[in-house]
Parts: C-alpha cells; sequence; structure tokens
C-alpha cells in the first residue's frame, strides 16, 4: 500500500434541488500535492445537520495527476453524522481511472481543514 498527501480547496455552488434532498451542489476542488489538478462534481445532503442528524453523497471528476501519473479518476465520497457522530467514506472508484492512471484504487482520508478552507488528504493507494 502507498501513502500520499494533498490538500484541496472546495467551492460549492447551489444547484437546483432535487425531491428528498436537503440540498444540492455543484462542486470545484483545487488539488496540490500528489494530486495536481481539478475535480468537478455534484453534492446531494439530507437531513438536518442542526439536529446531529445528516448525510450527503458526492460524485467528482478528478482531472490532473496523482504522483506524477496523467489521467483522470472518479472521487466517490459518503458521509454521515448520528446523533453528532461523523463517519466518512472517501474512495477512488474502482475501473474509473484514465490514462496512466487506468487500474489505481485506493481510499482518501481527510484530516486537517485550514482557517482558509486547505483540506489535508491522505491517500492510501492498494
Amino acid at each position: 500500500m502507498t501513502s500520499l498527501t494533498a490538500t484541496f480547496t472546495v467551492d460549492l455552488t447551489p444547484a437546483e434541488i432535487l425531491t428528498g434532498a436537503a440540498d444540492c451542489f455543484d462542486l470545484v476542488k483545487a488539488w496540490s500535492g500528489a494530486l495536481e489538478g481539478t475535480s468537478r462534481g455534484v453534492m446531494l445532503t439530507a437531513g438536518d445537520p442542526a439536529s446531529g442528524s445528516a448525510s450527503y453523497v458526492a460524485t467528482e471528476l478528478f482531472e490532473g495527476s496523482l504522483d506524477g501519473r496523467e489521467g483522470t479518476l472518479v472521487l466517490q465520497q459518503l458521509g454521515t453524522m448520528t446523533d453528532g457522530d461523523p463517519t466518512l467514506q472517501y474512495v477512488i472508484a474502482p475501473g474509473s481511472g484514465t490514462g496512466a492512471l487506468a487500474g489505481v484504487t485506493g481510499a482518501l482520508m481527510i484530516g486537517t481543514i485550514d482557517d482558509d478552507g486547505h483540506h489535508e488528504v491522505t491517500i492510501e493507494l492498494t
């Protein structure tokens, strides 16, 4: 297993809400570090975060390089919060890689988020 680090900033833009969703957002992330490039995607939320119970799903297409290899990857997230206890699954969608990223699989773990909105991420490639 290979462990890499990267950071991203995210810009969320409200999108048309789907029936049953609390909110819908278009997202754009600027990546640096082991992931260099941009990802674009969609996030749907449900529940009531103020009460401590909510969830979101997001899918994004990353274009750029991973550890110097060029191509695209799809990143998928599933975040849940139950009684204020959060969990997050953030994975590279199997079979989604193109170019030099074909066949790449793994998971991402979000660490610290600084005051400027930079998210630190550890990428575990399998």
